[in-house]
């Protein structure tokens, strides 16, 4: 498969780049959270929660309970809340050595977002994508909506961190994505008291 084109991501938004809830977001689904933007458009924007484990739910466990069986190893990972919105449909985040021209949404050069059934095959698969993790729901912004969130110091934004996204301990995910900043939970902590 031939590299995968920067020219096919939209750099004038915050496509590809996480956002890091801060403690003044004021939203409990949000908490802490790590999304990787996936489309923004003045008209929308779309992530994933990259940090928000589904409580007992991991990759065999569901790939069984959906009949899935792409003749490989299904790795033994937690399956991810992703967001509010959609929150029954599977979401998967994954480098792009898988990439399909119709249904992959790139997101970076190296990450793309796919949400048919052949992505779970494949991660199933004895030739799985080398990193994917897989979310149900989606986090999603009306137009302007997240532009006035982070006017609101609600996120910060960071460049996005392939390991971060997908080999950090979902716990570690927070703190990590603020170290990519210079920021510790506890300054930041002590300026959202003083906002």
């Amino acid at each position: 498969m031939a590299p995968a084109s920067t020219t096919d991501v939209d750099e004038t938004f915050l496509g590809g780049k996480l956002l890091i809830a801060t403690p003044g977001i004021g939203d409990p689904r949000f908490d802490r959270a790590v999304i990787l933007i996936c489309d923004h458009s003045p008209e929308h924007a779309m992530g994933i929660i990259v940090n928000k484990p589904v409580e007992g739910l991991r990759l065999p466990e569901l790939f069984g309970q959906l009949e899935i069986d792409g003749g490989g190893p299904v790795p033994d990972r937690a399956v991810l809340v992703g967001g509010p919105v959609e929150p029954e449909r599977g979401f998967v985040l994954h480098t792009r050595d898988y990439e399909r021209d119709s249904t992959t949404l790139p997101v970076s050069a190296h990450i793309g977002l796919t949400a048919t059934q052949d992505v779970l095959e494949a991660m199933a698969s004895p030739a799985p994508p080398q990193r994917s993790l897989l979310a149900l729901g989606y986090a999603g912004w009306g137009a302007g909506q997240l532009e006035s969130e982070l006017a609101a110091n609600a996120w910060l934004v960071a460049e996005m961190d392939e390991a971060l996204v997908f080999d950090t301990d979902d716990a570690d995910k927070w703190a990590c994505a603020l170290d990519l900043l210079g920021v510790t939970p506890e300054h930041l902590s002590a300026l959202s008291g003083h906002a």
